[in-house]
This record gives structure tokens, sequence and C-alpha cells, in this order.
């Protein structure tokens, strides 16, 4: 493999948008429900200095891997997603949501666990203040969803991983090395800094900050470029796709570097952007698209969620008519 080539540039005109249709999705991973809390702002507190939201409309979505799932369904995909919630309220509020979105639900319920919950207060169409829940699922659960996931993986063409750190894939190099011994094509969106835990994936998805946590800062191009396939070739990966924001994508893979530039929209919100991408690709991937098509498709969805309020999807309609 060359090091030292220039990365290509590409566009998005000539990809053809495949039906998805009969794409079979498998999402592994932090199951989260996000709220919303939505109101007017008109004073600030006479107890401390912030404002008071008078709420007026709350709002319940998937969110982390059942955001991703449900970035994979609106593609019309289809999609099963697997992961632990607790035995409470918003647990039973996220598998009620995940049915609702043609999702078929593995869902592993630990009675000690508190269902993973982030609140977001919004006034006036900006945040204000985020609150977490979360508590990291126990050993049991995990194993029993690992056994169950060994049996289904191989009815699937694509599995992602979707990792946020919470607990929810402690096994995920064995669930790896089962979803390739099945045929599959393995995406993981990562988290943290021990990336020896996700050896042996196809595409690793790292955000700059994720990326720099890993292999350091770089100062120029040909550094990051070196960097990043030290890593994909330390890892055994077929690709290293780099989301950078205002900058597009990079996909590290075979030959030299492919940049796609980002899609020139005012960006009204970046949360769940992420999700949107590995579900696009994902499902890009599943309906055999080439990797640097499906990489173009994900950087389009990108540039249309992150117009969108809040965790968000993009619809087959929403790309077709961004192609034209």
């Amino acid at each position: 493999m060359r090091r030292d080539g220039a990365t290509v540039a590409l566009g998005g005109a000539d990809i053809q948008l495949p039906e998805f249709t009969h794409a079979r999705v498998l999402v592994v991973g932090d199951l989260m429900l996000d709220r919303y809390w939505f109101g007017d702002v008109n004073r600030i507190s006479p107890e401390a200095p912030v404002p008071v939201v008078a709420v007026t409309r709350t709002e319940d979505r998937l969110g982390g891997a059942a955001n991703v799932a449900r970035n994979a369904a609106s593609l019309n995909a289809h999609v099963a997603l697997m992961g632990v919630v607790g035995a409470d309220e918003p647990g039973t509020r996220l598998r009620a949501l995940v049915e609702q979105g043609s999702i078929t639900p593995h869902l592993y319920v630990d009675p000690r666990l508190p269902t993973t919950i982030k609140l977001r207060v919004v006034g006036r169409t900006q945040q204000l203040l985020r609150i977490d829940f979360e508590t990291r699922p126990s050993e049991d659960i995990l194993l029993e969803k690992l056994e169950d996931f060994r049996r289904m993986v191989g009815n699937h063409d694509v599995v992602v991983f979707s990792d946020y750190g919470k607990g929810g894939l402690a096994h995920i190099g064995l669930m790896i090395s089962a979803a390739r011994e099945a045929g599959c094509k393995v995406l993981v969106d990562p988290k943290g800094s021990e990336y020896t835990r996700y050896r042996g994936a196809h595409v690793v998805t790292p955000n700059r900050a994720e990326l720099r946590e890993v292999v350091g800062g770089w100062t120029d191009e040909a550094q990051l470029r070196e960097k990043a396939l030290r890593l994909r070739d330390e890892l055994g990966l077929e690709a290293l796709l780099l989301t950078r924001s205002e900058e597009g994508m990079t996909l590290f893979g075979e030959g030299e570097p492919v940049h796609v530039p980002t899609v020139a929209r005012e960006v009204y919100d970046v949360s769940g952007a992420g999700d949107t991408v590995i579900a696009t690709l994902a499902a890009s991937l599943a309906a055999k698209q080439t990797i640097v098509d499906a990489v173009k498709l994900a950087n389009i969805a990108a540039g249309i969620v992150v117009g969108k309020l809040g965790t968000a999807v993009v619809t087959r309609e929403e790309l077709a008519e961004s192609l034209k």
C-alpha cells in the first residue's frame, strides 16, 4: 500500500441509490431513550442566575444504538436491534418506540438496571441543559445476549456495533469473531481509547476527537494519513472511515485515501449525526453498494440530518432528492 500519495477527493453525483428493501442489518450496542422537554424562556430564576423554562411539550426519541437502528429502518432496510434496558417506564417506552419504527426488537431486561436516559431541556430551539441517567448492565444479561447473538447473526448481511461506552458491548471481541464466521460485514462506531477490542472488524468510524484519543494529534494531512493507515493495519480493518464534521469524511482503505467533501447545509444540531452515518453506511453495504458509494451516501445523509433538531433520521426519499 502506498503511504505518500495524494488523497483523492470525490463528490456524490454519480451514485445509484439502492432500494434497501433486501438489506438485512443487525444493530447491537448501548440503548438509550432521548427525552426532550421543549418550552419558552421569558425570565431568569430568582433562586439562581439560570433561565426558567416553562415546558409546553415533551417528546421521546430513540437514542444510542436504537437511533442507529431507527436510521437504517427509515431507509427501508430490514433491521433488528439487540441491547439491554431496565425494568422501568423508560425501558417500556423505548421498546414501544422500537416496535413503532418497524425494527425487530431483541431487548433484554435487567431488573437492576435503570434504562439509560438523555434528557435535554430546549428553550426556543436552543438546548439549555442535558441530564444523563445511566448504569452499566450486569454480566449475566450480557452473556445471555452473547449466546443469542451467535444464533441469529447469520441471518443478516451487516452487523453494526454502536459503542457509547455504557457497558453494553463487554463481549464485542467475541461478537466480531462470530459475525465474521457467519460471513457478515462488521461495522463499529467506536468509543474510548482501547481500539484493540475492535480488532477484526471490517470498518471502524471514529470522528476527529475519537481518533485523536487513540493515535494522538496530527499537524497535516500526510501525518493524519500515516497514523490512520497504521491504525487500520494494526486492527486488521478493511477500512477506517474518519468523519470530519465540516470537512466531510475520509476513507482510509486499500489504495489512496478517498475524501468526500461535506455537503453545504445550515447546521442546526449535530447530535446523532454519527448514528446516521453508520446506519446509512450499513444499509448501503447490505444493499451491495461499494464502500466508496456507501460513504458518499452516508455523507449526504449526515448533511441532511444536521439540519434537524435533536436525534433524527433521514429517509430514502430525502437521499433521492439530495442526489438530484
